[in-house]
């Protein structure tokens, strides 16, 4: 089975084995190695149910393709980022469902250079391939293990200077994602008072759905944080790319305030650079930057975006709202471990708690979150919402984004759905409802 729908802007999802099953494993593993031609290629799969029996399909259409393929096993996604790009392969592929429900399954991938293949870089080719019927295999490649753990472990930790790292108490909420493989070699090297929960990988997910953005999925690590008197709490999305952090007080960091204190933290490292930013960020974003001696770079949000503008402006770092960070020295990839560390080891050098960090921001800076809505016609609304705030100061770049001096706002559509993503943010509690408020008024009607 191999649905057309699957292929989505950024990667393939869809219900297993409804939508999309090993016979589409294998068509979109052929259809993938006929249509860029890699001679080598590393293959990786989660810990959902299904990920065995998709990963070993996907690798016997990439060979039956001619291609030979490094099987990773079980890995985090970024560890077949790592892969392609430290051995230098021609592509690769991550046998995921990321953070989506149990019944999913999904690919992320990537050519040379941990490039991804999305919507734009050839996916829709890979798919147009895929569905049509292969003839016998004209020269098969072959398939063979690699254990990319030593070199991913000690990759990461190059990013810190373990000795200055304290021994933090952190709560950790693998959700039975990948995080539970991946951390545990990594944390017997930190001084860290680690308390781990849910590190057992399981995909059947019987603790919570993978997914910290949704607050139901947060509820135990904020509870845990305060409960165990942590420094602070992690929480990671079931492929592991993305972690997510909650303060020494339980509260929930957004995204963009990580960013800010990332860039922050890389910049002193590299003494200045470029460091690239979605447009959805809180203005705390380019403020810290430029403060830290950087050049602040907005950019459309998306991982196939951030990641090619990364390698045209050469940026240190990125980092999206949605906790995706990406590292120049990591391929250009996106990781969750990274974050991680970077984090621990900052606060362990300012020697302050990281809700003293973030006081800062979170006194100036008052933030909606992403408020998603249904709408009947993308296109009118939009247009609706550039003439009613035409005074301001309006771009493009993403959606529509409105900038007045106290307040700034983007509304963008969903690739996937008939939505609109609001985004807001105010210098004012108050005016920051009133906003939203108003927005969501004119967005609804």
């Amino acid at each position: 089975m191999l649905d057309p729908s699957v292929f989505k802007a950024y990667d393939v999802r869809g219900v297993y084995p409804t939508e999309l099953d090993e016979e589409g494993a294998y068509a979109i593993g052929r259809a993938y190695v006929e249509h860029f031609e890699p001679r080598r290629i590393a293959v990786g799969r989660d810990m959902r149910v299904s990920s065995p029996s998709m990963s070993a399909a996907l690798i016997e259409g990439a060979v039956d393709g001619g291609a030979d393929v490094l099987d990773l096993g079980m890995v985090g996604t970024e560890m077949v980022y790592f892969a392609v790009g430290g051995l230098e392969l021609d592509g690769g592929v991550c046998v995921t469902a990321s953070h989506n429900p149990k019944q999913y399954t999904g690919m992320k991938i990537v050519r040379r250079g941990a490039l991804p293949v999305g919507g734009e870089s050839g996916l829709l080719d890979v798919r147009d391939r895929g569905l049509k019927p292969f003839g016998p295999p004209a020269k098969r490649g072959e398939a063979h293990p690699k254990d990319i753990w030593p070199e991913f472990v000690e990759k990461v930790l190059s990013f810190v200077d373990v000795s200055a790292i304290k021994p933090l108490r952190v709560v950790i909420d693998a959700a039975n994602g990948m995080a539970g493989a991946m951390l545990p070699p990594i944390l017997e090297r930190l001084p860290i008072d680690a308390v781990s929960c849910y590190f057992e990988p399981d995909g059947t997910f019987p603790n919570h759905e993978p997914n910290p953005l949704l607050p139901e999925n947060r509820e135990f690590i904020e509870r845990k944080t305060v409960e165990e008197k942590a420094d602070l709490g992690v929480a990671y999305d079931g492929d592991a790319d993305r972690c997510f952090f909650v303060d020494d007080t339980g509260e929930f960091v957004p995204g963009d305030f990580v960013t800010a204190l990332l860039a922050e933290s890389i910049l002193e490292k590299e003494g200045g650079g470029k460091v690239i930013y979605d447009v959805r960020a809180s203005r705390a974003v380019p403020e810290t930057i430029e403060r830290a001696g950087g050049e602040a770079l907005m950019n459309r949000v998306g991982h196939a975006y951030i990641k090619h503008r990364m390698r045209k402006d050469d940026a240190v770092f990125g980092g999206e709202v949605s906790a995706h960070y990406y590292f120049r020295d990591f391929s250009q990839a996106d990781s969750g471990v990274v974050p991680f560390l970077l984090l621990i080891e900052l606060i362990s050098k300012r020697s302050r708690k990281l809700s003293e960090l973030l006081a800062p921001y979170r006194e100036r800076f008052f933030l909606t979150g992403e408020i998603n809505t249904p709408v009947a016609d993308v296109a009118l609304k939009l247009q609706e919402i550039k003439e009613r705030y035409s005074d301001g100061r309006v771009t493009h770049l993403d959606g529509i984004s409105v900038d007045y001096d106290d307040w700034h706002f983007n509304v963008r559509p969903s690739n996937t759905e008939p939505l609109l993503r609001l985004n807001l943010e105010a210098l004012s509690e108050d005016l920051m409802e009133q906003k939203r408020d108003e927005l969501l008024d004119l967005i609804r009607s």
